[in-house]
């Protein structure tokens, strides 16, 4: 076994009864899994659902909520009770878990997004278990990931994972769907997931109890391919589910290789979750530099600024109205103004500043990968 950091995302659809209720001994299954991969000396990072459906009835709902106010009052009663079910019965296998309650916005700001890879990356060393969940009892519309499946994808990218196994009721993609066309076939192996493939996913989910379906898991895959993340969807049954997924013996898709590089931190965040605060305009020596040569951006190649964006703020690069690229800049709108067309040389002279890029090329990620010659 390769993999040595693996993140599992468990669906609401693989925690529950029929009625939508918490299944203790689904979870049971769960832990047992995550807890044999841990004796293989794998490190687990768990994203699970369930918070809404181990709370609703507590709160007196007959069924699961669906006002949002429902949801989010059951997520509140519910996320401790999940919570306090994983840690009872992983400690039985001598593991100690931890609880992380994100929102998108956590994303968004560098110094946050840094500190949950930092608290995940201390918790991993210290032999502990990450359970992660969006924090449904306070999100609202513009702070969500959409579904559990793409925060998924975005941690195990942050964490430079090995493989994001992705449980949920269906044992794989297939070319149509396997519950109207019974001469559907299954994909057992995917190289990447095409936008294609997702344009022809139906986003419906089959389940009562989900948020996402399959369309939702084939663009969290395609994230973390592109993060250089490999990932399985599929199903599974028994303690040895986990093994067996890593081994290559899973009941579902395995989608990506060992070819792709995981991509640093910082590019992350600047291709995920930054907002771009301007844009910069460059000519078609510039954009030959970026595209072909990986060389980092000078002010030699700049035509123009658009909005009045800071030192530090990360920009849109742009190339004959296409944006091929974001980075964060080392000048500010004012000092590009100054010394754009210039040589580095004559730019540190003007400005003062020691750094001769206005984007380094650590700081820059494409935005598309080729250019018309």
């Amino acid at each position: 076994m390769n993999d040595k950091r693996v993140v599992v995302k468990i669906g609401s659809s693989s925690l529950t009864e029929k009625d939508g209720t918490l299944s203790l001994s689904k979870l049971k299954e769960h832990s047992k899994a995550i807890a044999l991969l841990k004796a293989q000396g794998v490190e687990v990072i768990l994203i699970s659902s369930g918070a809404i459906s181990a709370g609703f009835r507590d709160l007196g709902y007959s069924s699961r909520p669906v006002t949002v106010a429902g949801k989010q009052a059951a997520a509140a009663v519910g996320q401790g009770l999940l919570i306090e079910a994983y840690n009872h019965i992983l400690k039985q296998y001598g593991y100690v878990t931890a609880q992380l309650l994100l929102t998108r916005d956590v994303f968004s700001q560098e110094p946050q997004f840094t500190n949950v890879y930092q608290t995940i990356t201390e918790l991993l060393k210290r032999g502990v278990i990450p359970i992660i969940n969006e924090n449904d009892s306070v999100a609202i519309d513009e702070l969500t990931f959409g579904d559990n499946d793409m925060l998924s994808a975005l941690v195990s990218g942050l964490v430079n994972a090995d493989t994001l196994i992705i449980l949920t009721d269906i044992n794989g993609i297939y070319d149509k769907n396997p519950h109207v066309h019974q001469d559907a076939k299954r994909y057992q192996r995917l190289g990447y997931v095409s936008d294609q493939l997702i344009s022809q996913t139906s986003q419906s989910s089959v389940s009562k109890v989900g948020t996402g379906g399959m369309k939702s898991k084939l663009i969290a895959a395609q994230t973390a391919t592109s993060l250089g993340v490999k990932c399985f969807i599929g199903s599974g049954d028994g303690g040895d589910k986990l093994i067996n997924i890593l081994a290559g013996l899973g009941d579902g898709t395995y989608i990506g290789n060992n070819q792709n590089a995981h991509v640093r931190k910082q590019k992350q965040w600047i291709a995920f979750h930054s907002k771009a605060k301007g844009r910069i305009y460059i000519d078609k020596g510039a954009n030959h530099a970026l595209l072909r040569q990986g060389k980092s951006l000078l002010a030699v190649g700049i035509v123009k600024t658009e909005q009045d964006f800071g030192q530090d703020d990360v920009v849109e690069v742009f190339y004959q109205n296409k944006c091929i690229a974001k980075g964060q800049v080392n000048y500010s709108a004012k000092q590009i103004a100054q010394v754009k067309g210039l040589s580095s040389q004559e730019v540190m002279q003007i400005t003062g500043c020691s750094r001769p890029e206005v984007i380094h090329r650590n700081k820059l990620i494409l935005t598309i990968q080729e250019v018309e010659a």
